[in-house]
């Protein structure tokens, strides 16, 4: 068994019989010698890469992405019967530390401190004596209201992290339950949470279903001082209706890890938006975990048995 395995992120995969790895260059199309591969594994890989791959790899018995979302194989254009696995759960922590960063962030106006450390500013409105909570501010997570949509692997890591530093957190996911002991409600019921959430987290991935999901109307009901946190897809948020937000001054900020364009062009206005805070998809970009989730589908196709995060 050929398995295709990107120079994107240093692995040490164990020794299987039978197994040969072979590692590519991820931005590259794969060399002809390889069409006979029959796993591929993918990570930073560009989409004419994977579109190559779709056509030309047809042995292929299972595409395995090292990214939580899948939304970039799907639309490579594989056999519909060919299985495809993700990376759930190998970005958990990483990007939980990053979304509690941006909460922060939010929350002890990093941004405006930047901005004027530029200047050669001291930010006297930020320093000295603060009252506290801060009137029509986001400013602690102490006694803050959080909701966290989409409450998967990631907002379980994150979830104890906001508490301990003393938020509420409500979890939104497709059906109501309680999880590690925190209420999680379902997608139709969000438009109750909204006017009382301080802080909305999206964790959302890029389904048809979840195409510019934070719209105008949602954005509308939240207070004007929350902040939207999205480090889940750029596209799940419509940044039109987010910037009318922020500048009518309906909504504090948002912390965007992620945009509906990457790289976000030079020229966007979300880059000069003082209450936007952004970074370059940096939440992720460490798949914590990937050997053994490799290892296992590689054993489950030799030996048989249930793949591990197969989405199709």
């Amino acid at each position: 068994m050929k398995v295709l395995i990107p120079t994107s992120v240093a692995l040490s995969l164990s020794p299987i019989n039978d197994v040969e790895y072979i590692e590519y260059d991820p931005v590259k199309l794969i060399p002809a010698e390889h069409d006979d591969a029959d796993v591929l594994v993918s990570w930073a890989n560009p989409s004419a890469v994977l579109e190559d791959a779709a056509t030309r790899l047809t042995r292929l018995r299972l595409v395995q992405t090292l990214s939580a979302g899948v939304d970039q194989a799907l639309a490579a254009g594989f056999d519909a019967m060919l299985p495809i696995a993700s990376g759930t759960g190998l970005h958990d922590r990483p990007v939980a530390e990053h979304a509690l960063a941006l909460v922060l962030a939010a929350a002890r106006r990093l941004h405006v401190t930047f901005r004027a450390q530029l200047d050669h500013r001291w930010a006297a409105e930020v320093g000295g004596v603060q009252p506290e909570p801060s009137p029509g501010l986001f400013s602690t997570l102490r006694g803050a209201r959080v909701l966290v949509w989409g409450f998967g692997g990631i907002a379980r890591e994150l979830t104890p992290h906001l508490v301990s530093l003393g938020a509420t957190v409500t979890g939104v996911a497709t059906s109501a339950r309680t999880t590690d002991g925190h209420r999680v409600i379902a997608t139709e019921d969000v438009a109750s949470e909204l006017p009382t959430t301080d802080v909305l987290i999206n964790i959302l991935p890029a389904t048809d279903a979840t195409q510019n999901i934070v719209d105008a109307a949602v954005l509308a009901q939240l207070p004007a001082h929350a902040w939207l946190v999205n480090v889940g897809r750029g596209a799940t948020v419509d940044e039109g209706a987010l910037l009318d937000a922020i500048r009518a001054g309906r909504l504090g900020g948002a912390a965007l890890d992620v945009t509906a364009q990457e790289p976000l062009p030079a020229d966007s206005p979300l880059w000069d938006e003082t209450n936007i805070i952004i970074t370059p998809h940096a939440a992720g970009g460490r798949p914590l975990g990937a050997e053994q989730l490799i290892e296992h589908n590689v054993r489950v196709l030799l030996d048989g048995g249930e793949l591990r995060n197969r989405v199709r």
